[in-house]
């Protein structure tokens, strides 16, 4: 049977617009260069199709520059989708459009209504639990929402802490296979990930830890050969995909898209 939690037919993104130079960012590197975040985003795109998944991407949301992140969202699973949160009051809009999106792939989708904050790049799905970090865009009223939505569904819900200093919990890991994490060395050595098996990120390549298992592919982000060595020694098919505008805005790979099956 294939593993729910990295086999997909179905991807939502949303092309970056205009706005996106507004983006939230913790540290200013830099207006993202348009063109080549659309040129970015085009390849990621097409790795997603090539796996055979049909991938639906939907036009930018000019009044919410950070739209292109749709991760953050929505959790999609199997069963239903959960529409978020965000910690961030600039982008609540955004979990609102996405909304009736979702209704036209599933039956049942489910809102975090509060007073709680969560946004999905801190929860990663694994086979056997959904890891969800605290952080400063996610809160413990959030978590406990969730984990009351998500228990008709029979997942169990695992709280756990994002390093200091780091955006959201799945900055620093990522899902490569039912017993695999990859991730940095700070939030493993949290012990967040015991009974799993943990491939590191290569020394200064902590920005490498939020790739995507996608089907058969694994999507990391270019330019960081110790990490991407790595997992390819480990027996996975990598796609490398330029991430640079994305980075300038504090966001990876998963952030760029929400993946799911409903109804498997």
């Amino acid at each position: 049977m294939a593993a729910r939690s990295y086999t997909f037919s179905y991807a939502i993104m949303r092309a970056p617009g205009i706005s996106v130079a507004r983006g939230l960012r913790a540290i200013d590197t830099g207006a993202p260069d348009l063109d080549r975040f659309r040129t970015h985003h085009e390849s990621y795109v097409e790795a997603l199709k090539s796996t055979g998944a049909k991938v639906t991407v939907l036009e930018p949301l000019e009044e919410f520059p950070d739209a292109v992140f749709v991760e953050d969202t929505a959790l999609c699973l199997p069963e239903g989708a959960v529409v978020m949160r965000p910690g961030a009051l600039s982008r609540l809009g955004e979990a609102a459009a996405m909304a009736p999106i979702l209704r036209e792939f599933y039956d049942e989708v489910l809102e975090i209504e509060g007073p709680g904050f969560i946004e999905g790049g801190d929860i990663l799905t694994t086979e056997r639990e959904i890891l969800v970090g605290r952080s400063a865009r996610t809160d413990a009223d959030g978590v406990a929402e969730l984990r009351r939505l998500v228990s008709r569904w029979g997942y169990r819900v695992r709280e756990v802490e994002t390093p200091e200093g780091v955006l959201h919990f799945k900055t620093d890991c990522s899902l490569l296979d039912e017993e695999t994490i990859l991730a940095t060395e700070r939030l493993a050595a949290s012990g967040c990930f015991e009974g799993y098996r943990v491939i590191l990120t290569g020394e200064d390549e902590e920005a490498a830890a939020n790739a995507i298992r996608f089907n058969d592919l694994v999507l990391m982000p270019a330019g960081f050969p110790k990490t991407a060595e790595r997992i390819a020694r480990a027996g996975y098919e990598i796609r490398e995909i330029g991430n640079t505008e994305a980075a300038k805005l504090d966001g990876g790979m998963s952030c760029l898209s929400l993946r799911f099956s409903p109804g498997k």
